[in-house]
């Protein structure tokens, strides 16, 4: 390990205070929690608390600083007459040998962690319970959050990796695949889950960052169902507007419509007016069992554009001889 102060970023001469004072904003800066996507935080943040554990405890500074403990915590080898590199007891030697329990074995760097974080997710997310070990996995005192430890710490499961998959409509009801690039570098061919909701996320085990000493993190793939140019979503239901022209509403027509799966042909009957809709069973979108929703056509009538004298004379003969009200007495 590198120099203790230097880690820290502190001088030799410097105060407790200020020693403190650097560890706390280190501590935060690369805390896993707030570094999710950064698998070289957790690295850089057990140096910051092994460097704590030496200059922040007065006794270990000081043996530190007469070169009596190296950067580690382990007692220099000082000859056969005080001691021997593999003394017991928490002599010379013995990386852990110090009391501390390793780096996250308890002391100052313990409490300063508990003040920081122990408000975070309920008493600190990803941490051992009751250990204060902003690392968790069961890991307490005499235990190293990379496996070297005086106990055997349970394996450190990776970090998730998230990402997003924008999807179509039509995306939806087909059982192609769709690639997925994630932040780990690797490339998935996943299926789009039937009923998915925009903005649900999608739990892929052990697709996440790798670790060393553990399992695979998860791949988070958070889905993004993109607007429609056409169809308009209703839970289950698509709506889509379909234009038609006066004489296709008064006399009726067939008419070829697009769906998600391609154009069919509707009838329209004569006599219909906008607003008016026309079911399309199973045209929807399907829900988590893959029953499909139906299709709404909604027509609305478009008059030509310009003038047309006959039209005109036509719709004034209508209104001397075939008055109606087409809106309610709230209108009145």
């Amino acid at each position: 390990m590198r120099d203790p102060y230097s880690v820290l970023g502190v001088s030799k001469t410097a105060s407790e205070r200020e020693i403190k004072s650097a560890f706390r904003k280190l501590a935060k800066q690369y805390h896993p929690d707030q570094n999710k996507n950064d698998p070289k935080a957790q690295e850089k943040f057990s140096e910051v608390n092994q460097a704590y554990e030496i200059v922040g405890d007065k006794e270990k500074r000081g043996k530190f600083d007469r070169g009596e403990i190296d950067a580690e915590g382990k007692e220099r080898f000082q000859g056969f007459g005080g001691g021997h590199p593999f003394g017991g007891g928490g002599g010379a030697g013995n990386p852990f040998g110090n009391q501390t329990g390793g780096p996250f074995g308890g002391g100052a760097a313990e409490d300063i962690l508990n003040e920081i974080f122990g408000n975070m997710g309920g008493g600190g997310r990803g941490r051992g319970r009751g250990s204060g070990n902003p690392f968790g996995a069961g890991a307490g005192a005499g235990q190293d959050p990379f496996g070297g430890a005086q106990q055997r710490a349970r394996p450190q499961k990776g970090q998730d990796a998230e990402a997003k998959l924008s999807v179509t409509l039509e995306d939806l009801v087909s059982d192609e695949k769709r690639r997925v690039h994630l932040p780990t570098g690797k490339t998935l061919d996943m299926r789009v889950p039937k009923g998915v909701k925009d903005g649900q996320t999608i739990r892929m085990k052990g697709q996440g960052f790798e670790t060393i000493n553990g399992p695979a993190g998860d791949a988070l793939v958070t889905i993004e169902i993109l607007p429609h140019r056409l169809f308009q979503v209703e839970d289950q239901n698509i709506r889509l507007e379909l234009p038609l022209t006066l004489y296709e509403a008064v006399l009726g027509a067939k008419i070829r419509v697009p769906t998600l799966e391609g154009k069919v042909e509707v009838r329209i009957p004569a006599g219909m007016s906008s607003g008016k809709s026309l079911r399309l069973k199973g045209k929807g979108l399907p829900d988590r069992d893959g029953n499909r929703g139906d299709l709404l056509v909604t027509a609305k009538i478009v008059l030509p554009e310009g003038s047309d004298p006959g039209l005109r004379n036509l719709m004034e003969d209508w209104q001397d001889t075939r008055p109606y009200r087409p809106r309610g007495p709230e209108f009145g």
